[in-house]
């Protein structure tokens, strides 16, 4: 994996931790937590653990070195690239993607203005999401989604609680619905255009609108964008065949898949939820479900063994347990 990104806007006195990390957890780091005060932890392959001074894990959060207010004024810094002013937007929203996908996540004492959040200041924890290209982890799953009439895809939700890889998963499926690699003898046809909306900068990771990760020839992305909105856009402006969204759940988001799918476009969309139940407590993804909006459903869920991938169709029948998923992260 290339760190180069991620690593450049770490402070050299923590990298210098980070990079004595041995293989098998540098290999397979997801999330970086640095905490004001507090314990320096590492995620890798759904694990934790602290780190010392001199870069090894440690259990005992008492064992490990302790970021100072100093390592977080110049993490962020480093992360806003020595203007906090342009990054207030950002702030808001509680994080910052930086190139290559990755995300960070801030914390601390945040400013209201007229009950709302303006923005963060005095930012005390910092949770660097990691983010991976893993070509191929939507083989498995794609064949099971095609609408052979239509010569298309059907329109599906993907559950999975944070960090289960379900932002991985959909990055790979645009890339396969782009070059049309259906991994299905049956299906003939050539690729789609799909539409990208990023809101959050994660599924393309793009650096100045450009995607940074491989989603595919015919693939356009909008980036930075609210869902909603987005979706708008690109169905006026793109005509894709497929579109492609992160974490739905507002009462606009499900309006405008609306839009989409009466439109003859066809929607991949994900959500937080490890089961199919958690629809029915979610009254947007309900209302979606009940009236049979999408044709299939996939929950992911991560296990010792690897990532677990249900596969079911519009009547919530179950259709497919494909065996354990490659080990890995992803956000």
């Amino acid at each position: 994996m290339n760190r180069a990104a991620w690593l450049s806007v770490i402070p050299s006195a923590l990298q210098d931790m980070l990079l004595k990390l041995p293989p098998h957890v540098a290999d397979r780091l997801e999330e970086i937590r640095v905490r004001e005060g507090r314990a320096l932890e590492v995620n890798f392959a759904g694990e934790h653990s602290f780190l010392t001074l001199r870069g090894e894990l440690t259990n005992r959060p008492d064992e490990a070195y302790r970021p100072t207010r100093e390592d977080g004024k110049r993490l962020l810094d480093m992360i806003t690239n020595h203007s906090l002013y342009s990054m207030e937007e950002e702030l808001r929203k509680g994080f910052i993607t930086i190139p290559g996908g990755h995300r960070i996540g801030l914390a601390g004492r945040t400013v209201l203005h007229r009950g709302e959040v303006e923005h963060i200041r005095e930012v005390t924890s910092f949770n660097i999401r990691i983010a991976r290209e893993m070509r191929g982890v939507g083989q498995e799953v794609l064949p099971h989604l095609l609408d052979f009439r239509q010569q298309s895809v059907l329109h599906t939700l993907i559950l999975s609680p944070p960090q289960h890889g379900k932002t991985t998963l959909i990055r790979d499926l645009a890339r396969l619905i782009s070059y049309g690699e259906w991994n299905h003898a049956d299906a003939k046809w050539k690729g789609l255009k799909v539409g990208i909306v990023d809101e959050r900068s994660e599924i393309a990771g793009c650096l100045r609108g450009v995607p940074s990760f491989d989603v595919g020839p015919r693939t356009d992305v909008l980036d930075g964008c609210p869902k909603a909105e987005g979706m708008m856009m690109l169905i006026r402006s793109m005509s894709p065949d497929v579109l492609i969204v992160d974490e739905v759940g507002r009462p606009e988001d499900a309006e405008a898949i609306r839009e989409a799918l009466h439109a003859g476009i066809r929607v991949i969309a994900t959500a937080h939820g490890s089961g199919l139940e958690e629809i029915s407590r979610r009254p947007i993804l309900a209302r979606l479900s009940e009236e049979e909006l999408f044709q299939s459903y996939v929950v992911l869920n991560r296990t010792k063994q690897g990532t677990v991938r249900n596969i079911y169709d519009a009547k919530k029948r179950q259709l497919l347990t494909p065996a354990f998923a490659r080990k890995g992260g992803g956000l």
